[in-house]
């Protein structure tokens, strides 16, 4: 008896010795032996997956990718129904107010497009910057030869205008509706006192007061023969009318139609200064008081803020109006999607000499010549074909890739376990009735079938609908194989000695099953549901790209890369299949290299080679 104890002391005191070596860092190598009496088979598990550096290098990679998609649609929440057709194609670059350093000290005018900036410089010289190319065949930044010295500049959509100091316009970018070809009486005049370029259409006015228009008729209202002709002193454009500044200071429309630019406001007082975005009209009376009309939406074009000195001039972008006050300070207002309207410390902390606003982008002149800028300067991926920036979709997208894969993967890994676990286990008539079912299953073509399921019963949902569709359909559908590692895993251990035993204790069959055989083959379930969240993921991807799975605008991976089945699109606009692709990839990669490395740290005889 004594002796026995003695033995049962001893074996404490060296597995406590073993234990403090461990912890303690204590540098004898420890056998196979010794290592399992004080480690347990889950930490043998995690330390031989942790051993292998690739699958660790690729669990790491797939949980910061997950982290991200987590975390970004939180701090980059994304806008369904957003699009902006002046951003579409925007390749991928910060660039967009890049100013040419050379440019400092010596700006006369800049104008703005909406990827582009052009400049004319105090001694006539020109700069143009950001993302030039319109289209595979236009540039704006390829400009006519020996133009001279340039006094004055203006960006419209697609197109570029150029004002030499005799007087002489040259265009360049898209001329499909003739906006860059001024007409005959244009050509020849020799007092042109201001160029406007707009969406299609440009208008030059000249020192007499005289409006020409020229570009698509059909876009803008402009009427030619408007009773203001001569009494003219500025000309600005929404992106579907024209309007007018007199010489007695009364704002005025240039068109036929009576709609909201029409309707102007009345008792407006001296006009000084007259501006406008896409929908509104703004203008600026003596008294420094602005007034907004035309298409007031919620953006806050109309929401002027108050300031310390009164307003002495304006101008608009796209959606939002900067301005400038007797003192010398900068305010701005209306949408801000791209901090255009966020007036930066240092422009706010400036004296501004000059200003130049259009688009996204604003320019700040100062006393000292410094150019500052804010507003849009680019994206980081690249914008779609809607404008939409593709980082942020990207994004939003991947949580939806990684939710569909997961969830799908839950559906198909309970049902496996359930049909797999008491088809091997109960055999007999239970077994082949569920065999025949799982063979039914296995053998339906998985992609067409999932197409056809989700065109006969997603065209009547919902979008949330749909994507719940999708995570149902990919799970009832990719079950079959995980049921079948199931029952074979237990058929070959349902005559262990301890289910044995757990017969002879009375313990009903299920809980046998579910209890004590199915913790015996967790690996397999593990190593496959691993896998299987990879195929998902692809799957839905496919669906999606084919355009079966969740629809536009809410986006994913998968129908991200809808856009790159036109060669178009592949040849020119490489980043709007590129990076979804990937990333899609890396993901799916990545989680295939830990289902290995799982699968290896599980098996005992991969421990052994």
């Amino acid at each position: 008896m004594l002796e026995s104890i003695d033995k049962g002391v001893n074996i404490m005191s060296d597995n406590k010795f073993l234990l403090f070596s461990k912890i303690f860092g204590g540098k004898k190598k420890l056998s196979i032996m010794e290592e399992e009496q004080i480690q347990s088979p889950f930490r043998t598990i995690i330390k031989t997956f942790r051993s292998n550096k690739i699958s660790m290098i690729a669990l790491f990679i797939f949980l910061l990718i997950f982290l991200i998609v987590l975390v970004g649609p939180i701090i980059k929440p994304i806008d369904l129904s957003f699009s902006e057709t002046s951003q579409q194609n925007v390749a991928p670059g910060f660039d967009l107010m890049k100013v040419p350093p050379s440019l400092k000290g010596r700006v006369q005018q800049i104008a703005i497009g909406p990827t582009f900036s052009v400049a004319a410089t105090t001694d006539g010289q020109l700069y143009i910057w950001g993302k030039t190319r319109i289209s595979s065949t236009i540039d704006v930044k390829m400009v006519p030869s020996d133009m001279g010295k340039i006094v004055q500049v203006a960006a419209g959509y697609d197109h570029v205008l150029f004002l030499n100091d005799e007087g002489k316009i040259f265009s360049s970018g898209n001329n499909r509706q003739q906006q860059a070809t001024p007409p005959y009486a244009v050509q020849n005049a020799k007092n042109i006192k201001d160029i406007e370029a707009g969406y299609q259409a440009s208008i030059v006015l000249t020192e007499d007061g005289w409006s020409h228009y020229f570009g698509n008729a059909m876009n803008n209202d402009y009427n030619e023969f408007h009773p203001y002709q001569g009494k003219l002193d500025k000309v600005v454009t929404t992106a579907d009318a024209a309007l007018g500044l007199t010489k007695d200071g009364e704002a005025v429309y240039l068109g036929f139609q009576k709609n909201s630019y029409s309707n102007i406001p009345r008792n407006m007082g001296r006009i000084v200064d007259i501006a406008t975005t896409a929908n509104t009209v703004a203008a600026v009376n003596e008294d420094g008081k602005v007034f907004v009309w035309g298409n007031i939406s919620t953006r806050g074009e109309n929401k002027v803020p108050e300031t310390e000195s009164k307003i002495v001039s304006i101008q608009g972008g796209r959606y939002h109006y900067t301005a400038l006050t007797e003192n010398g300070k900068i305010v701005s207002w209306g949408a801000d999607y791209y901090g255009q309207s966020n007036v930066p410390a240092e422009v706010k902390n400036a004296n501004i000499k000059e200003f130049y606003t259009d688009f996204y982008q604003n320019y700040a002149i100062t006393e000292g010549g410094d150019i500052l800028t804010w507003g849009l300067k680019g994206y980081l991926f690249g914008s779609d074909e809607l404008g939409r920036d593709i980082f942020t979709r990207l994004l939003n997208g991947g949580r939806m890739s990684i939710t569909i894969g997961a969830v799908a993967v839950i559906i198909s890994t309970i049902i496996g376990i359930i049909v797999g676990g008491i088809s091997g286990y109960f055999g007999g008539k239970i077994d082949m009735v569920l065999q025949r079912i799982t063979e039914m299953i296995n053998s339906l073509p998985f992609l067409p079938f999932a197409m056809i399921l989700s065109a006969l019963i997603g065209n009547a949902m919902t979008s949330n609908q749909r994507i719940f569709l999708i995570m149902v359909i990919l799970g009832l559908l990719s079950w079959p194989g995980l049921s079948r590692l199931v029952r074979a895993q237990i058929l070959s251990i349902r005559e262990q000695e301890y289910v044995i035993a757990a017969r002879s204790l009375g313990i009903k069959k299920l809980g046998i099953v579910f209890r004590h055989i199915l913790p015996n083959v967790i690996s397999v379930i593990i190593v496959s549901a691993t896998l299987d969240f990879a195929t998902s993921m692809l799957t839905e991807a496919t669906l999606s790209y084919l355009g079966f799975g969740v629809q536009a605008p809410q986006p994913t991976w998968g129908n991200m890369l809808y856009g790159a089945n036109d060669s178009k699109v592949i040849q020119n606009y490489w980043w709007r299949w590129v990076f979804a692709s990937i990333i899609l990839g890396v993901c799916v990669i990545c989680i295939n290299l830990v289902g290995d490395g799982l699968r290896d740290a599980i098996d005992p005889k991969s421990q052994e080679r």
